[in-house]
């Protein structure tokens, strides 16, 4: 087959897809069981979303080290190390007696959680070329679309039977059925004679070449920036929905499921268009809708106001708009990464670090803003605006 348009197997597809999942679950499982940890533990609303913001500090790094590992020793390696610490540490998650361990232990958490998430696009990289990697992205992340589709909705159910413990020790599960299916099913897809040579200096070397492209920098700030937007909504969502607009932990679930499906959906609808629709042209059409979309959300909470009788016209306006999103996600990676013929660890590793490092800045932000539908609203707008206008940056370059 050409290389370029050599495409991944559909079995490693798959498998790829459950070994990024682990990400989404880390971050997503808990969000239902934010009230109840704040009242077992005595922390505030804000301290609990810092254990978000945890997560996405170390998911950020971890992507950055272990991007950069995989480049050096192999794609299999990493992941095995990763998932073993994984278990253990979901496992001292559970029997945290403080907001500060939690917090500590979810930053950890986050780190060993990342090394699925780039690695699997690495593993893309390795495996296809040219539009294919945008392509097998596209379907990694219909795979990936399922963990948060049913993340909230587990977590909730399991909070019927149990604490938010109980969440920590299924991750904990989970982790060790993914070392083994590494183990037994995940070839080694970076031959020796293709991996990085040297150390930390090495490491660096690569990350500051790859930052001196202006292209590649815009498009990882692009990507950081985006996902700001989706992980304000994220963490402010939980007690936007229950608290303002009165939902149940189980109805915010399904709420938050059914923008799981949009945001699929939306992956889905990049991976169809590549090749029929110029990427970049894609991610702008893709921006303005969310854009859109977050400064209605931000006029309806102002003109009509929020509470139980106003959910619906919120919701209305917030499904397409994360839908938008879900565009989003496949295109840049995939415009980014197929322009990298080597490095592919050390590529997808930056294009992770800026969405979670940024994811992490920005949020909080709605909840230091006064955790209000209109906060949220314009943190995501702002977010949507900057990625725009650093996207027309990046296409006149």
């Amino acid at each position: 087959m050409s290389e370029d348009y050599r495409r991944t197997p559909g079995a490693l597809v798959v498998l790829l897809g459950a070994l990024t999942a682990i990400g989404p679950l880390t971050i997503n499982l808990y969000l239902p069981a934010f009230p109840a940890i704040a009242d077992e533990l005595g922390a505030s609303h804000g301290e609990v979303q810092l254990t978000m913001t945890a997560t996405l500090v170390g998911i950020a790094v971890g992507q950055l080290v272990l991007g950069s590992v995989s480049d050096a020793t192999g794609r299999r390696r990493p992941l095995l190390l990763a998932y073993g610490a994984y278990t253990l540490v979901s496992l001292g998650i559970a029997a945290a007696g403080s907001i500060w361990v939690l917090l500590g232990l979810r930053v950890l958490h986050g780190f060993l959680g990342a090394a699925g998430m780039v690695i699997a696009l690495a593993v893309a990289r390795d495996t296809s070329a040219g539009l294919a990697v945008g392509r097998t992205i596209s379907r990694i992340m219909l795979v990936v679309g399922i963990a948060p589709l049913v993340a909230p909705a587990l977590g909730s159910q399991l909070l019927l039977i149990g604490s938010w413990r109980l969440l920590f020790v299924a991750l904990a599960a989970l982790a060790a059925v993914l070392f083994v299916l590494v183990l037994l099913a995940l070839p080694e897809t970076l031959p020796p004679e293709r991996r990085r040579r040297g150390g930390a200096a090495t490491a660096a070397a690569t990350y500051g070449g790859l930052l001196r492209e202006p292209v590649f920098r815009g498009l990882v700030l692009v990507a950081g920036l985006t996902m700001a937007g989706q992980f304000t909504y994220i963490t402010a969502s939980t007690f936007v929905f229950q608290d303002t607009y009165g939902l149940s932990a189980q109805q915010y679930g399904v709420l938050f499921g059914a923008g799981a499906v949009m945001v699929t959906t939306g992956t889905q609808i990049a991976g169809f268009l590549m090749g029929r629709v110029e990427p970049v042209r894609l991610a702008g059409g893709a921006l303005a809708v969310a854009l859109a979309g977050a400064t209605t959300m931000g006029v309806l909470a102002l003109t009509i106001g929020t509470g139980p009788d106003r959910l619906w016209p919120m919701v209305a306006v917030l499904l397409p708009t994360v839908g938008a999103i879900g565009v989003m996600i496949p295109t840049i990676p995939g415009i980014a990464l197929a322009r990298q013929t080597h490095d592919a660890g050390s590529s997808a590793a930056l294009i992770g670090a800026s969405q979670f490092g940024l994811a992490a800045a920005g949020a909080p932000l709605s909840g230091l803003l006064g955790g209000s539908v209109v906060a949220m609203a314009g943190v995501m707008a702002a977010a949507y605006l900057s990625a725009s206008l650093v996207l027309a940056v990046a296409v006149r370059r």
